[in-house]
């Protein structure tokens, strides 16, 4: 791309004339033979240019207008990540319509609820069970899918004698499209004329949320809310498309996954690759070992357990090597933070020697030896998760936002990087904090309200301030502090306040304990529901000959309930007494989405929980206040 290119390209974001569609059109005429997308294919990576990207996405959306598509109108995608993803979505923004994601692990009482509650015309499967996701919702729901025109499934294998009289595959609507672009030079104008029309502040896409306290609404985002909030993170970083390459594993339709595998990916013209599953990020990492990674903090738990698990099966020397290389480290690092961050001569020698004796096979194990910068957010996170790729050379940055702002709206970096604490603001925010602790924001990135919910959006942004729910603080270099959800605060009966995610995230800092939830609202103490790691928890009772066959009995022995009673008092140490966990209970069954347990982001649904388990409240509080 030449430099003419580039300074155009940065002066119409400077400008906020840009829009997702015309960054797609940009790349492909600036850089038409270049990487765009990797998808991988019986073993092989295969390479998509972004010639090949645009000329998909044109295909498409003049397969739908062949079908009868109009502007304004919405098409949901219900399906694993995938290119066939991405081209849908731009394809549908370039005409004038909107997209709306549905987590590919929704049931089909949550599908129909997001259909039909946004008017979708159009849905796009990934597979047979996302078509069939769609037929039940519309056969075994007394309201049914009415607005639904075409359902479209990328992969047809087992639908062979499904009635075809709403069902096309993904490869027909290209072929119509090709028909539809033969029909006339009018017809065939049609992409690059919807895409001259469109504009930064029209509705592109359509955001449900997790749903935590109720059911999910939606978000209504604009081109110009996505954009204002990454470039902001895109100027701060570096990032071009020299440097920009990311793993996409997260769902699409979570505003996160969007962010940076399609908005930051079109702005600076950086590399995608489609990982296998979610169950195959370690490898498709290794594989890939991108530039940039976003984490929820259950992927950084999970790729630090990662390095302890193989570190507990390697030789004894290998194990005295790390443990003697991670002490040196830490020490290194806890020197450095109370200077201020900044490392001497000395201190980069000594972790120069640390890298190549063991931090360099750790980075390149978890595949993340190229990392330029790694982001975490998404839900709150221990401090000691990001400490420990720290300490091994990883520069993990927390960063905050939500649906509603945009994207991210706070971020760390070289200049502000507290452990638990979240950074600074994004350049031009207006932010402020309300007398009961919440943060408020005012920016061009804020939502434009929730679909079909004046109500909820009224009491959502009031004169222009976007009240998150969010309680915080300020650390003592200035960097904002999430406490916990307002709705999540727990008051004793003695009247304290309690953030619960705070004593959650140092109970799951062990790698026995899954997931914890804290209790004791109107309660005399603190308790927990703990769910415990099956697969760490597994492996430790294999050693110690203990006999189990399911979750459920494993959780049930004897000798488990004293392991994690170890890292309860463990924990406890950690807090005042107020906050300590007086009493647990190891939960019989792993929560799940299905159940009504977790959202679709793997966040504890609060609101279910005393329902679902009642009886364990009942054994831990005796159906009491006490």
């Amino acid at each position: 791309m030449t430099q003419t290119a580039s300074a155009d390209l940065d002066a119409a974001l400077n400008a906020g004339e840009h829009t997702l569609p015309r960054l797609l059109q940009h790349w492909a005429r600036a850089t038409p033979d270049a990487l765009a997308l990797r998808e991988k294919d019986l073993g092989i990576w295969n390479r998509i240019t972004w010639r090949q990207y645009h000329d998909t996405a044109r295909r498409f959306a003049l397969g739908l207008l062949h079908l009868g598509f109009r502007r304004g109108d919405r098409l949901a995608i219900a399906g694993e990540d995938s290119p066939e993803w991405m081209y849908a979505d731009l394809a549908t923004q370039a005409i004038g319509g909107v997209t709306v994601g549905i987590y590919p692990t929704n049931p089909w009482p949550e599908l129909q609820y997001i259909v039909h509650h946004s008017n979708s015309r159009f849905v796009v499967c990934g597979d047979q069970e996302q078509v069939d996701k769609v037929l039940d919702a519309t056969s075994r729901h007394e309201v049914g899918l009415p607005d639904v025109a075409k359902i479209i499934a990328v992969d047809m294998k087992g639908m062979r004698h499904y009635p075809r009289d709403r069902l096309l595959s993904f490869d027909e609507v290209l072929e119509l499209g090709d028909r539809h672009a033969a029909g006339s030079p009018e017809q065939a104008r049609a992409f690059d004329d919807g895409i001259a029309a469109t504009r930064p502040d029209d509705t592109c896409m359509l955001v449900y949320t997790s749903g935590t306290t109720g059911p999910p609404k939606g978000a209504m985002l604009s081109h110009r809310n996505l954009i204002v909030t990454t470039d902001k993170l895109r100027r701060h970083f570096g990032l071009d498309r020299t440097n920009m390459e990311v793993v996409c594993y997260l769902p699409l339709c979570h505003v996160a996954e969007r962010a940076f595998s399609t908005v930051m990916h079109t702005m600076t013209g950086g590399v995608v690759n489609y990982a296998e599953s979610i169950d195959t990020v370690q490898v498709n990492l290794r594989e890939i070992a991108p530039t940039v990674f976003l984490g929820v903090p259950r992927i950084w738990e999970k790729l630090q357990q990662g390095i302890v698990m193989r570190m507990q099966d390697a030789t004894r020397f290998q194990r005295w090597a790390f443990e003697r290389c991670y002490a040196s480290g830490k020490a290194l690092f806890e020197r450095v933070e109370q200077r201020g961050g900044e490392r001497g001569f000395a201190e980069r020698l000594q972790f120069f020697v640390l890298w190549l004796l063991m931090f360099r096979n750790l980075q390149k194990f978890i595949g993340l030896d190229r990392m330029r910068c790694g982001f975490c957010g998404g839900a709150s996170v221990s401090p000691e998760v990001l400490k420990f790729f720290r300490i091994i050379g990883l520069p993990v940055h927390q960063v905050y936002g939500m649906t509603e702002s945009g994207g991210v709206i706070f971020h760390q970096h070289a200049g502000a990087g507290r452990l638990g604490a979240t950074g600074t603001p994004i350049e031009g925010l207006n932010w402020k904090i309300a007398e009961d602790g919440e943060l408020i924001v005012k920016h061009p990135a804020v939502f434009k309200g929730y679909i079909h919910d004046d109500n909820a959006t009224a009491a959502t942004v009031q004169d222009g301030w976007l009240h998150t729910g969010d309680v915080v603080a300020l650390a003592p270099n200035g960097e904002l502090m999430i406490v916990d959800r307002k709705k999540a605060i727990i008051i004793t009966s003695g009247g304290k306040n309690i953030s619960p995610s705070e004593i959650e995230n140092a109970l799951k800092d062990s790698i026995y304990i899954r997931e914890a939830i804290v209790l004791g609202d109107g309660r005399h103490f603190l308790s927990a529901l703990i769910q415990i790691d099956y697969e760490t928890v597994g492996k430790w009772a294999q050693e110690k000959r203990l006999a189990f066959t399911t979750y459920r009995s494993l959780s049930q022995l004897a000798e488990v309930r004293e392991l994690v009673d170890v890292e309860v008092r463990r924990v406890n140490k950690l807090f005042a007494r107020v906050e300590n966990v007086r009493k647990f209970v190891i939960l019989e069954k792993e929560l799940d989405h299905d159940d009504g347990e977790l959202t679709a982001t793997q966040k504890v649904r609060r609101s279910a929980i005393g329902k679902k388990f009642a009886k364990e409240i009942e054994v831990i509080y005796g159906g009491g206040t006490a």
